[in-house]
């Protein structure tokens, strides 16, 4: 746990929202990997695949929507810091039994924060993309399990979700 006093870190005396002060922590090589998934027709999954979606390419464009999303995360999230220099990768595969597609994002960066926001936005933001790019095939489609898988850095050190909850 990353809190063990339930402190607020992100309100002041005053209970007012606070940007945390990170100036004094010390640099780490910082990573954090998120997925979720699509799932959509088994017609709309192989227009996807044959690359005849009616927008285009949709896992290139999500995949660099992705990116781009998770560079821009601390202008998105209120109290989150701006990263740069953050590595970024916004990796998909199919999965028939969904059937749909599995997104799954990796952030990194040597700093003084975390990045499992900026993984989190990735995933987030490739998902919503797919949805876009094929919504005129399949509006019925459901994203979920958007969740952190793990995350390497920092005080609070190493962290994996247990796959099995």
């Amino acid at each position: 746990m990353n809190n063990p006093d339930k402190s607020l870190t992100h309100l002041d005396a005053q209970g007012r929202a606070r940007m945390v002060d990170v100036s004094g922590k010390e640099e780490s090589t910082r990573k954090a990997v998120a997925e979720g998934f699509i799932r959509m027709a088994p017609d709309t999954l192989a227009a996807i695949q044959a690359g005849t979606g009616p927008k285009g390419e949709v896992l290139q464009v999500a995949r660099l929507a992705g990116i781009q999303a998770g560079k821009r995360t601390g202008e998105l999230i209120p109290l989150c810091h701006l990263l740069p220099g953050a590595s970024l990768s916004v990796e998909m595969e199919p999965d028939q039994a969904l059937p749909g597609n599995r997104v799954r994002s990796t952030a990194s960066i040597q700093g003084q924060t975390g990045v499992e926001m900026e993984a989190l936005t990735a995933t987030t933001i490739a998902l919503v993309t797919i949805y876009d790019m094929v919504k005129a095939l399949d509006r019925d489609m459901v994203m979920g399990d958007i969740r952190l898988v793990s995350k390497e850095g920092g005080a609070s050190g190493s962290w994996t979700r247990d796959m099995e909850r």
